[in-house]
C-alpha cells in the first residue's frame, strides 16, 4: 500500500513516517507539509495535499493536522476516492454523522480515531464496561503544552463510551503542562472505594501500531468507522 502522510513534518507526523517507511508491506509515497520542512531522507515533500494527490497514486492518506485543516482535507480525500486514516481531533459529533453519512453515500472510507494506543483503547473499554456498577465517575486528562483541543478527542470519546450506559454526566478535567505527552484516568466512586483505570503514553511510538493496524484494515470498512475498537475487536 502507497501511504501518503498529511502533516508530515509535525511531531506525529515524523513517527508516521518512521513506522510506514520501516514496514515491510507498506510504500512512503511522500509527506505533506505546507512549511516545506524536511521530511525524512529521500521522501517527496509537497506543499499541499491536493498537489499530493494529483501527482502520486496513493491508496490511502494518513492525517494528523489540525482541526481547522482536517475538513478540507477530507474533501479531497473524498474528491480523490483516497481512504483516510485520521488522528486529528476536533471534529464535533454532529460532522462526525454527517461525513458517515455522506461515506456511505459516495463508497468513501476512513477510519477516525482520537487515541491510536492499544492501551488506551482497552481503558475507554474497560471504563465503559465498569460504569454501569459505580454512582460516579471523572475523567482527567494530562496533555503536553501545545495540544490545541481541550478536552482531549480520547477524553470527549471515553465520556461518550461511558454515559451510553450510565445515566449521570461524567465531567472532564484538562491538563496541559511542558513534560507530558498523553495521558488519561478515569476515576470510578462509591462509598468507601474508588477504582482508577489509567493509560499513559510516554512516548509517540505508543500510537504507531494503532495507526499501521488502521492503515492495512481501512480499505475493508464500510463508510466512516469512529473509533481503532471497531477494528481492534472485530474481524471485517
Amino acid at each position: 500500500m502507497r501511504v501518503l502522510v498529511n502533516g508530515a513534518a509535525g511531531k506525529m507526523g515524523i513517527e508516521v513516517c518512521k513506522a510506514v517507511h520501516q514496514a515491510s508491506d507498506l510504500h512512503l509515497a511522500g509527506g505533506v507539509d505546507p512549511s516545506g520542512r524536511q521530511l525524512l531522507t529521500g521522501i517527496k515533500t509537497f506543499s499541499s495535499l491536493q498537489e499530493a494527490l494529483d501527482s502520486e497514486k496513493v491508496d490511502v492518506v494518513v492525517d494528523f493536522t489540525t482541526p481547522a485543516a482536517l475538513g478540507p482535507s477530507m474533501e479531497i480525500c473524498l474528491a480523490h476516492n483516497v481512504p483516510m486514516v485520521v488522528g486529528t481531533t476536533g471534529l464535533t459529533q454532529a460532522e462526525l454523522k454527517e461525513w458517515q453519512a455522506r461515506a456511505l453515500q459516495e463508497n468513501w472510507q476512513a477510519i477516525i480515531a482520537p487515541n491510536f494506543a492499544i492501551g488506551a483503547v482497552l481503558m475507554m473499554k474497560y471504563a465503559r464496561e465498569a460504569v454501569p456498577f459505580f454512582e460516579q465517575a471523572e475523567i482527567i486528562e494530562y496533555h503536553h503544552a501545545h495540544k490545541l483541543d481541550a478536552p482531549s478527542g480520547t477524553a470527549l470519546r471515553t465520556r461518550k463510551l461511558m454515559e451510553e450506559v450510565h445515566d449521570k454526566e461524567i465531567p472532564i478535567h484538562s491538563v496541559r503542562l511542558p513534560g507530558l505527552v498523553a495521558h488519561q484516568e478515569v476515576i470510578l466512586g462509591l462509598p468507601g472505594q474508588t477504582l482508577t483505570i489509567r493509560h499513559d503514553s510516554s512516548d509517540r511510538t505508543s500510537f504507531m501500531p494503532g495507526v499501521l493496524l488502521a492503515i492495512r484494515r481501512v480499505k475493508q470498512i464500510k463508510g466512516v468507522v469512529i473509533g481503532l475498537e471497531h477494528i481492534l475487536f472485530t474481524d471485517i
